[in-house]
């Protein structure tokens, strides 16, 4: 029988410990220095055995702070569904609140960058032509759980009171609202949901491993007059997330 690779070795050692309570959720392990020169192994070795534990969940990589134990953590459920845009309220708090959870988000905007060529063709706009560039964290329980970036084209809301998404009276309001709010009906959103590896980026700002999978989707949200008003990308984690989409019927 093949002899097992180190890190496999290793990694079935941290689990034991963590099972063994030696540490407990929210422990932060020693540096991965210290752990090879308990097993003897190198620092390369430890490494992969923690990618591997991350991406099971068992561990959380931290950015500038190390590897943690990971708390328990219930899957939460992300539900995809224009028919739940809320007059007065984020589907997302609400997804949130029916799992006993509070949603919540950061965001940073940015006005005036001018759009890449792949952004352009989902806005039907032309390249380097100026949008509203805006960045969320999606947070449950103060723990990052999607991210997403939004493109506005800036001709469709300068001058109004909602060019900024997360400001002015009608911040945080959605996409669909914030339309509304200047005569702009928003009839449908077309997605495009594929799996696939984290980036360096997302896996720090989400807490997983470089390598984890992740559901990307691709969302464009569309005027009755057949206009693009919004795209976006959403990143969520696999581990973490179940996405589920809702389908209105209408007879």
């Amino acid at each position: 029988m093949p002899e097992q690779p180190p890190y496999l070795r290793i990694a079935d050692e941290l689990r034991q410990r963590i099972a063994e309570h030696v540490w407990e959720p929210g422990d932060r392990l020693p540096s991965r220095a210290q752990i090879g020169q308990g097993y003897g192994v190198g620092e390369n070795v430890v490494r992969r055995a923690q990618e591997l534990l991350i991406s099971q969940g068992v561990l959380e990589g931290r950015a500038g702070s190390g590897t943690y134990v990971a708390e328990p953590r219930q899957r939460v459920r992300v539900v995809r569904s224009t028919a739940r845009e809320q007059p007065d309220g984020s589907p997302f708090r609400v997804d949130m609140k029916a799992m006993g959870k509070q949603g919540d988000w950061e965001s940073s905007t940015d006005a005036k960058v001018p759009a890449p060529a792949e952004i352009a063709a989902r806005l039907g706009i032309a390249e380097g032509d100026l949008c509203v560039r805006t960045t969320y964290e999606f947070l449950a329980d103060g723990r990052p759980v999607q991210l997403s970036t939004s493109w506005e084209p800036y001709d469709l809301t300068a001058g109004t009171l909602v060019v900024l998404p997360e400001g002015g009276p009608h911040a945080g309001a959605g996409v669909v609202n914030r339309m509304a709010a200047i005569g702009i009906t928003v009839s449908h959103a077309v997605e495009q949901p594929e799996p696939r590896q984290a980036t360096a980026e997302e896996a720090s700002l989400l807490g997983i491993q470089k390598a984890a999978f992740v559901t990307h989707i691709r969302r464009t949200y569309y005027s009755d007059q057949g206009r693009p008003v919004e795209t976006a990308d959403i990143v969520v984690p696999v581990a973490h997330c179940e996405i589920v989409y809702e389908i209105p019927i209408n007879w």
